[in-house]
């Protein structure tokens, strides 16, 4: 049985990957931040465990607690916008964005990277085409734009660590999805999202370079 996991599963997006990982008969490993999040996840058939990413001490400890695993998907999911205005960030938002999207990456990613390697699997982190320098159209968003071309440029690195040890690693633009982040109003529905990145997922070839992709697999510029 495959075995995928899934950080920042409670809701949305994630919590979509989580429902059709176990629909397709995965074992599904998936992190929430509440207690009652976590126990959601038990009912629906996922392992849980309670994970703030904003807190590295517990990101150490969930390696402690993946030991022995081999992960054929790993999805970095959590994140978050931040101020829905433009201009110069408070410290406060600052903060909470980088150490959310960025710094949570930077102490995540070497844990599971090992363990994806283990499988030979594919390893994913939940972009933005937001967080494109080279395709980058518009200036909205900057604080959010910044965190995700801070994490692609994580990844990256990672690929260029742990790509030769077995793991291909991929960034993914989910698309504008009708979640609490992307509004009602957003073109796509997650299971479409979702459907869309397990798909691209599971026919991505192997490589030691990161690379940049739509949910359907079209390839984006970093």
């Amino acid at each position: 049985m495959p075995t995928v996991l899934i950080i920042g599963a409670s809701r949305g997006i994630g919590n979509e990957l989580t429902r059709q990982y176990l629909r397709d008969g995965w074992r599904v490993i998936a992190t929430a931040r509440a207690p009652d999040a976590c126990a959601a996840l038990e009912q629906l058939g996922a392992r849980a465990h309670r994970l703030d990413v904003t807190d590295l001490d517990a990101c150490a400890a969930l390696a402690g607690k993946l030991d022995g695993e081999a992960l054929d998907v790993a999805i970095l999911n959590a994140g978050v916008y931040g101020p829905r205005h433009d201009g110069v960030p408070t410290r406060a938002d600052f903060d909470e964005v980088m150490h959310t999207n960025v710094l949570a990456a930077m102490h995540l990613l070497p844990l599971i990277a090992p363990l994806v390697c283990a499988a030979k699997g594919k390893l994913a982190a939940i972009s933005s085409h937001m967080g494109s320098l080279s395709e980058r159209g518009n200036p909205t968003g900057s604080l959010y734009r910044a965190s995700k071309a801070a994490l692609n440029s994580v990844l990256i690195d990672t690929a260029l660590h742990f790509g030769p040890k077995g793991a291909t690693c991929v960034a993914f633009h989910p698309g504008w999805v009708r979640t609490e982040m992307g509004g009602q109003g957003a073109d796509l529905a997650p299971a479409d999202s979702v459907a869309g990145i397990r798909s691209t997922l599971a026919g991505l070839a192997p490589s030691e370079r990161a690379v940049y992709l739509n949910y359907d697999g079209q390839p984006l510029g970093w």
